[in-house]
Parts: structure tokens; C-alpha cells; sequence
């Protein structure tokens, strides 16, 4: 199977599960479900799932078994999602399109799409929590996983480098300071999801420390190269307009290193998330392997 069948069948997966995922946890006012699904279905790539579920298939060599990771898989999305809600307000990037639909506070208006994004943040806890109930996975496995969840994702993690990136501006940001909001901002996130899977499969320090490393120059690649994006990208593919990151005086890498250094630099942490795993011992290392090569050469 290509790398891309791959992923198209693990973003299918994660779209059923999302459906439900919201099913026997009380009732929930109509019109906010509403903006909860409407950003929750609104499509991706689901990258973030996948690496849950193929860092931990990656681990125990169990390819095609998922349903052990699917309720972490399902968490992050929603964590993923509510930060893109709260991100695309007005008081932060001001966005009227995600992939190719209007955002949600264009919908719903913005305390809607505020309660929707909190929402999505206080449910993809319960999510992994619930996963206890199942007994497939330990539960200071999950505990360990929540733990991480909070720290990457929360205010020393996500929200830290989004505070950062809405300090940053043109001629005043260092390169240092935009790779502290590049590394929390958007790689933290990717970074857990490759560790929560690795729990999830059994991974020891040694793996754990490696898929660390692969997560965290993988998710920094990741935003240099939609750094790259806004400047040279489709807007029809990338389903909003480009050169919002100029338009808002934002700091970015290739304004920083110009365009060509940027494109050498996303190459350069794929060959050292790779690397990373090369030196993992786990027992399927390709698929993690084939999404570094696949991340390397997305155009959207």
C-alpha cells in the first residue's frame, strides 16, 4: 500500500471515530454540536491521528491494528481542531476560510465558535480517559499520556507558542525566538501524538526518547514548509488564501532565511527525524519512515 493509501485509510478511520465520539456523554445544545462537528468534519489531512496510531503500530508491529490508539488518535484531533477554531478569530488571525470552507466563527459567530473550541479541548481528556474503561491500554500508560497531553498542549506548549507567535512581529522577531514559536506552536502537538503512540505500543525510554526527536523535527519541518506555503501555495488546494502571514507583518522563515534556505532547512529536519527513527529499534519504523518523505513534498 502507497504511503498515500495509507494515510487516506487512516484518515477514514478517524472520521468514523469522530462521528461517534461525541455519543453517551450527555446531552449537548444542538447549535453547539453544530459548531463542534462542523470544524471536527470539516476534512484534513489528519496527520496527527495517524502518527498516534502508526508510532504505536510502529512499536508493538501491528500494522493494522488501531483500535487500541483510536480514543488518543480521536483526542488529539479535537485539540488540533479547537485550535484552529480559536486560532482563525478575529482577535487572532482573523481568518474567513479553512480548508476551503468559511471558518467557524463565520457560521456560528464567534462566542459560538469559542464555546465549540472549548468544548473540543475539555472533551479530548474525557476521550483519553475513557480509554481506561476499554482495558486495552494500562491505565499509567494513559495517565502518563494525559500528563503529556496537558504540558504540550497547554500553556508551556501550544498555547505558549501561539502567545509567542501574536508577540512576534517583522524586524524585531530573532530566528531563535520564531523557532521557540514554530517548535510549541505546531510542533509540540505532532510531538506528542508520535509519543502518545509509542506509549500506547510499549515503548521504552530509549524508543520513547527517539520518537520524541522524530516528532519534534518532523512538526518544526512541518510549519517551515507552511511557512514556505503561504508565499508560493495553491490557494485552491491549501482551501484559504495565501500570503495571510505578509499581510499580517508576521515573522515567518522565509522572511527570516529567505525562501531557498527555508526549503533546505525543512529537508534537513526530515533527515533528522528519519534518523531518529533509524536509531528507535522499533519493529515497523517504514510507515513513520514513508510520512516524513510524504510531509517533505505536501503541497498543501
Amino acid at each position: 500500500m502507497s504511503i498515500n493509501d495509507y494515510l487516506m485509510r487512516r484518515a477514514a478511520e478517524v472520521e468514523e471515530a469522530l462521528t461517534s465520539a461525541l455519543d453517551g456523554w450527555g446531552h449537548i445544545p444542538n447549535r453547539l454540536r453544530e459548531a463542534m462537528l462542523y470544524s471536527l468534519q470539516a476534512g484534513g489531512k489528519r496527520i496527527r491521528p495517524a502518527l498516534v496510531m502508526t508510532a504505536a503500530a510502529a512499536v508493538k508491529g501491528d500494522s493494522g491494528d488501531a483500535a487500541q490508539a483510536m480514543p488518543v488518535a480521536c483526542a488529539v484531533e479535537f485539540i488540533h481542531t479547537y485550535s484552529l477554531i480559536h486560532d482563525d478569530l478575529p482577535a487572532m488571525d482573523d481568518d474567513d476560510y479553512r480548508r476551503g470552507k468559511p471558518t467557524n466563527h463565520k457560521v456560528y459567530g464567534e462566542a459560538m465558535a469559542i464555546l465549540a473550541g472549548d468544548a473540543l479541548l475539555t472533551h479530548a481528556f474525557g476521550l483519553v480517559a475513557g480509554a481506561a474503561r476499554c482495558g486495552s491500554v494500562a491505565p499509567d500508560v494513559l495517565l502518563a499520556v494525559v500528563e503529556e497531553l496537558s504540558l504540550l498542549s497547554g500553556a508551556a506548549g501550544m498555547v505558549g507558542g501561539q502567545a509567542a507567535d501574536m508577540l512576534g512581529e517583522q524586524g524585531v522577531t530573532s530566528i531563535e525566538e520564531l523557532e521557540y514559536i514554530h517548535l510549541h506552536k505546531t510542533s509540540d502537538l505532532i510531538r506528542f501524538s508520535v509519543t502518545a503512540g509509542g506509549r500506547i505500543g510499549g515503548a521504552d525510554k530509549q524508543q520513547l526518547d527517539c520518537l520524541a526527536l522524530y516528532g519534534r523535527n518532523l512538526g518544526l519541518a512541518f510549519q517551515i514548509q507552511d511557512d514556505i506555503l503561504d508565499v508560493i501555495g495553491d490557494e485552491g488546494k491549501l482551501g484559504k488564501k495565501t500570503q495571510g502571514d505578509v499581510e499580517q507583518n508576521k515573522v515567518t522563515y522565509p522572511y527570516l532565511i529567505g525562501l531557498e534556505e527555508s526549503k533546505a532547512k525543512v529537508a534537513s529536519l526530515t533527515q533528522e527525524a528519519k534518523s531518529a527513527i533509524a536509531s528507535a529499534r522499533l519493529a515497523e519504523p517504514d510507515r513513520l519512515l514513508q510520512i516524513a518523505d510524504y510531509l517533505l513534498r505536501r503541497d498543501h
